[in-house]
């Protein structure tokens, strides 16, 4: 069975989550702007969600993270909670 590990950012707004984005891609670390950023309880300990598998997260976000790009920051992502940064740290079929 598939499983993942990844990372992420919880924000209002589509305009933070490409603001929050970009920055990333400019050199700022993922987990400093998690801790800075995000709305969920996980921004603490810089966005890491641990290890899951498909089925476990909403549907938007399982999606991203079993089919996005491992190591790349992906997202927006809108979920009812909001908009998330993503980033896979491992993934495995």
């Amino acid at each position: 069975m598939a499983r993942a590990s990844a990372r992420h950012i919880l924000v209002k707004t589509k305009e933070e989550c490409e603001t929050l984005k970009a920055q990333i891609e400019a050199g700022a670390d993922f987990a400093a702007i998690a801790k800075q950023h995000s709305l969920c309880p996980s921004g603490k300990q810089g966005g890491a969600l641990g290890e899951f598998g498909p089925g476990q997260m909403v549907r938007e976000f399982d999606q991203a993270v079993f089919t996005g790009e491992v190591g790349k920051v992906l997202g927006p992502v809108q979920t009812q909670f909001g908009y998330h940064l993503l980033e896979v740290t491992s993934r495995t079929e």
